[in-house]
């Protein structure tokens, strides 16, 4: 995890392509999203993804419904699972953990 000033420039384009994701889903980007939009970008029904995933429909629904979070450990092994970078799903789960614990941070990953 990272806080320091990257390149001015490159923030600014991720930070548009960021809006423009955003815009699309109706709010902020989260990991529930990030994995509905998987699923029904790949056709899968939430049984077929949840057990890729190796958890329950109902689990996988609470999820995408924002009623449960997923550890960055967690979601670390689904991005593999899912054949997705690992960074993105990481960020994501640790902004969900932020944002349910009332802190207005933003979380940038480097890997190490």
């Amino acid at each position: 995890m990272s806080t320091e000033k990257g390149n001015p420039r490159r923030k600014r384009g991720r930070s548009d392509a960021m809006t423009f994701l955003e815009k699309l889903s109706g709010g902020p980007l989260t990991l529930a999203k990030l994995l509905r939009s998987i699923r029904e970008g790949e056709a899968m029904t939430q049984a077929a993804l949840a057990e890729t995933l190796g958890i329950s429909k109902q689990h996988l629904s609470h999820i995408e419904n924002g009623r449960k979070v997923v550890s960055p450990e967690r979601a670390a092994r689904w991005a593999a699972r899912l054949g997705y970078g690992e960074s993105q799903f990481v960020r994501l789960a640790l902004q969900d953990e932020l944002h349910r614990a009332g802190l207005r941070y933003t979380v940038t990953v480097d890997a190490a």
